[in-house]
């Protein structure tokens, strides 16, 4: 909790970091040749979906908010885009 996910080119790539909301400990969460954005939190703040083109279309990811276990949820040949978390 208290975490901001946000998407900077600041290495020259789109990628998504993980803040605190006081802007202290930047931490990268992604780092591929692709461009990674559109960060959304779970429901119950655990994982993060977002949008990658790692295989040259947009897909819908999830990982956990450290970064870890990054996870192709729509492999489709189709553009997919924008996931928003949404509690059931």
């Amino acid at each position: 909790k208290n975490k901001i996910a946000f998407t900077s080119d600041r290495d020259g790539n789109y990628e998504i970091y993980l803040l605190n909301i006081d802007g202290s400990e930047q931490v990268r969460l992604t780092n591929n040749p692709a461009g990674d954005g559109n960060s959304s939190f779970s429901p119950d703040g655990t994982k993060i979906a977002f949008t990658s083109d790692r295989d040259g279309n947009g897909e819908i990811y999830i990982m956990n908010v450290d970064g870890s276990e990054q996870t192709n949820l729509t492999n489709n040949p189709a553009g997919d885009g924008n996931p928003y978390g949404n509690p059931s």
